[in-house]
């Protein structure tokens, strides 16, 4: 067989939880679903695991008996090689307030339990597929540069100024790139989400402020161009 020909990798997904139960059954449906799965039930444990490889996605339950599961996500986000990292967390269905922080801190999505396995792995391919398109619109891959310093390159999903990664999540950088491939044009709170996410999921307007908060400090000098229209949304301008 050529190499050519040989059987893509299976997806390795990582998920915590300190309920075996829960444990068992999404390992059980991600596992009939084509993932490569391992299992975890403290945060400590994880985040050994990531000393060897680091999964394609996490699921992330909020509650574990050894650390918040915000501040680990926190954590992932801080670090390099876990920027990146897609995170669905799992909460309870009366977390609003954590399922709103979570996005804002940098997960991509969330599943309240009691939950249906299906719906599950189906979040996890919604998630994985967005992690793995070209962002902006029309599916282009190529490089967008704003003025001297930023370049927005969305076959990598880097942004870069003056040469240096930005570190940027996969939820900023994709934000990053739907201003950029239309510098000067304004965009509403509504029509950011609408491309981030479709109908997949409810998300409050004030999310999107956070993620440009975040975009403006890792942007440092070329933080200046991205620009608040008050009382409509954000836009590029260089």
């Amino acid at each position: 067989m050529s190499r050519s020909d040989s059987p893509a990798r299976k997806k390795r997904l990582a998920i915590v939880d300190d309920e075996p139960d829960i444990l068992e059954l999404v390992a059980i449906h991600t596992g009939r679903a084509g993932f490569d799965t391992s299992t975890y039930a403290t945060a400590a444990d994880f985040l050994a695991s990531l000393e060897s490889v680091v999964p394609d996605l996490l699921v992330l339950d909020l509650m574990l008996p050894d650390a918040n599961g915000l501040d680990l996500c926190k954590r992932l986000r801080k670090e390099q090689r876990t920027a990146r990292l897609p995170v669905i967390m799992l909460t309870a269905l009366g977390e609003e307030a954590d399922r709103i922080v979570g996005l804002e801190i940098g997960a991509d999505d969330y599943v309240s339990k009691p939950f249906s396995p299906r719906e599950l792995v189906a979040r996890i391919k919604a998630v994985l597929r967005r992690s793995e398109e070209p962002p902006g619109e029309g599916g282009d891959a190529g490089l967008i540069r704003v003025g001297d310093a930023l370049v927005v390159d969305a076959s990598r999903f880097v942004a870069t100024v003056g040469g240096e990664d930005a570190g940027l999540t996969s939820t900023e950088f994709r934000i990053l790139a739907i201003l950029a491939a239309h510098p000067g044009r304004v965009f509403t709170r509504e029509q950011i989400l609408e491309k981030l996410w479709g109908n997949e999921k409810a998300v409050l307007d004030r999310t999107v402020d956070v993620h440009i908060r975040h975009i403006r400090e890792k942007l440092g000098s070329a933080s200046s161009m991205v620009k608040n229209v008050r009382g409509v949304g954000y836009k590029i301008e260089h």
